[in-house]
């Protein structure tokens, strides 16, 4: 129970513990959500990005399936009637998965096996342990379009999931976000692969490396242009966020 509570408050430090960081959020988010706008934030783990957007006045449909996680947004944000939480993972189709659970950096677990296989050879996940799991509910994208309506943005944050997450989506959305780690460049592809099909090649994209909350280009780019980007971040290790907005 110790290590568990551990690892809530270091996220609760990383993730609303940072003024400076909190105020580069407000400034580059503001480009995607504005009030009354519905922002979907898949993964969302202490409701850093929840807070950022609510105070953009945008309605939040936060998504996670941590228990424990749950629990601190419920206390954070369990009484505003502009957030709606929902307690479970997001997938290809509606079910149930086993989750792994991080215990000391529960930021990184994970529906994947895959995924941590993958990252576990890497030196920057050398401490993490995937030292339990529990099972959780899945809902789809699509689900959640029906629920709750359209989103003008969709944060998916989901450790290796990306794919799944956007293969129970069937409609292009006005902007989104997903994870990228180098470890993981081939599989990040594969989920710019989706977004692109989804899209119709429509999309342009940008990039912001390890929660700097800024972009990494001055221009948007093409698909191919922001892989050209991510093969030259590749190399310094820095994992980050790609954004995709329709043009």
């Amino acid at each position: 129970m110790l290590g568990r509570a551990r690892g809530i408050v270091r996220s609760l430090v990383i993730y609303h513990g940072q003024p400076a960081k909190h105020r580069r959020a407000l400034a580059l988010y503001r480009e995607f959500l504005g009030p009354g706008d519905l922002g979907f934030d898949i993964g969302a783990h202490v409701g850093g990005r929840v807070r950022t957007w609510r105070r953009l006045g945008a309605r939040v449909v936060a998504v996670e399936p941590q228990p424990d996680c749950l629990r601190v947004l419920r206390l954070l944000f369990g009484r505003d009637r502009g957030v709606t939480l929902v307690p479970s993972a997001v997938g290809a189709a509606a079910g149930r998965a086993r989750l792994g659970v991080s215990t000391s950096t529960p930021t990184v677990s994970s529906l994947s096996q895959r995924w941590r296989e993958s990252v576990a050879a890497d030196r920057s996940f050398a401490r993490v342990r995937w030292d339990r799991s529990v099972e959780v509910d899945v809902v789809t994208l699509d689900d959640l379009i029906a629920a709750h309506g359209e989103p003008a943005f969709c944060k998916i944050d989901v450790e290796g999931f990306e794919a799944e997450v956007l293969a129970g989506l069937s409609r292009p959305l006005r902007a989104l976000s997903f994870e990228y780690l180098p470890p993981t460049h081939d599989a990040a592809l594969a989920v710019l692969g989706r977004v692109e099909q989804l899209g119709a090649g429509g999309y342009t994209y940008n990039y912001s490396p390890v929660e700097t909350m800024r972009f990494a280009s001055e221009r948007w780019l093409d698909a191919a242009e922001l892989v050209q980007l991510l093969e030259r971040m590749r190399p310094l290790g820095r994992s980050g966020d790609v954004y995709a907005r329709l043009a």
